[in-house]
């Protein structure tokens, strides 16, 4: 789903042919699918019966509901080339009907309660033959903290099939779609975490490896945190141990695999909150106070603040904030 998509479908939105003459639903359902997955190549019925997309917004993430009859979605090289949605990852569960996924080499067949991924970035094929209803989150590929390499062999690929995880994740991923656009702004982004956090464990069954087994597995782990720690910035309570905690390690642990970052993960986590404030005050118009970028940002003393970045920056924040003003 590229970016003018999900414009257009932000906050919500809500797409039926339920009410339209039958001539005229067939050309509405392509336009709908269309405006909502963006660069793909449609194949529906000559005659549609009834099709429903419905979006909203869930944090980061945008969740889509579709019911239809049959359809088949194909995004091919010159697709991707040309579209703007190679960022975006989906993750899809089907709640009514089969499929059949294929991408990166491999063909999945998908029953009611399956949960899959494919990539916007490469060529994807799905066939859903009969009628059906999918329940997908949309979601930005950096979040998720997979290499391109461990993505490729994410996709096509049933995920958490027969585990208690994947049996946890299949009715909570449908009510947080089902729900999206009813939280409050608070409550939909740690749903959305808790989601992603989620996608991550099964990923790395899907990978074949833990958390400790290999020296991959322990990058993936760390990028797997530090996306973590991205989404928590604003926290002011995000500390090592809190992340160790939400990770199952041991705080040891945790300060070892930063051990390849050349940085604690103290600093680490001033260092992204610094580089998130520092955007914030060379942004134009912006009309916040110092004190309330940093406290946006996790910092919970404003004076604490200014220090820490004239220390890493050699100038205070408002004589950053006065130096980039001045720049067209």
């Amino acid at each position: 789903m590229s970016p003018d998509v999900l414009e257009r479908s932000a906050p919500s939105s809500f797409h039926t042919t339920d009410s339209l003459p039958v001539d005229r639903r067939r050309a509405y359902w392509r336009e709908a699918l269309s405006q909502t997955f963006g660069a793909v190549h449609m194949t529906v019925p000559d005659e549609v019966y009834s099709g429903t997309i419905r979006t909203a917004q869930l944090g980061r993430l945008q969740a889509v509901t579709v019911d239809g009859d049959c359809l088949t979605a194909l995004r091919t090289r010159r697709l991707v080339a040309q579209g703007s949605e190679h960022d975006y990852v989906v993750v899809k569960l089907l709640d009514r009907g089969v499929a059949r996924l294929e991408q990166d080499g491999r063909e999945a067949l998908l029953g009611p309660g399956d949960i899959f991924v494919y990539d916007m970035a490469r060529p994807v094929r799905l066939n859903l033959p009969q009628a059906f209803r999918t329940k997908s989150l949309v979601l930005p590929r950096d979040i998720l903290g997979l290499s391109e390499s461990d993505m490729a062999q994410v996709t096509a690929t049933p995920l958490g099939t027969g585990t208690s995880l994947g049996d946890l994740l299949s009715p909570f991923l449908a009510g947080l779609v089902d729900g999206a656009g009813t939280y409050p702004p608070r409550t939909s982004e740690l749903m959305a975490r808790n989601v992603v956090d989620l996608l991550g464990v099964l990923a790395d069954e899907v990978l074949g490896r833990s958390h400790t087994d290999t020296s991959t597995g322990n990058r993936a782990l760390l990028l797997r945190i530090q996306a973590f720690i991205d989404r928590h910035l604003a926290d002011p309570d995000l500390t090592p141990r809190a992340i160790a905690r939400a990770h199952h390690i041991s705080l040891r642990y945790l300060h070892k695999l930063f051990e390849s970052e050349n940085v604690t993960v103290g600093r680490w986590i001033q260092r992204r909150r610094l580089e998130e404030c520092r955007r914030d005050l060379t942004r134009h118009g912006s009309g916040s106070t110092i004190a309330a970028v940093a406290h946006r940002w996790g910092f919970t003393n404003a004076t604490h603040f200014s220090r820490v970045f004239r220390t890493v920056h050699g100038m205070s924040p408002r004589e950053w904030r006065e130096s980039r003003a001045s720049v067209p």
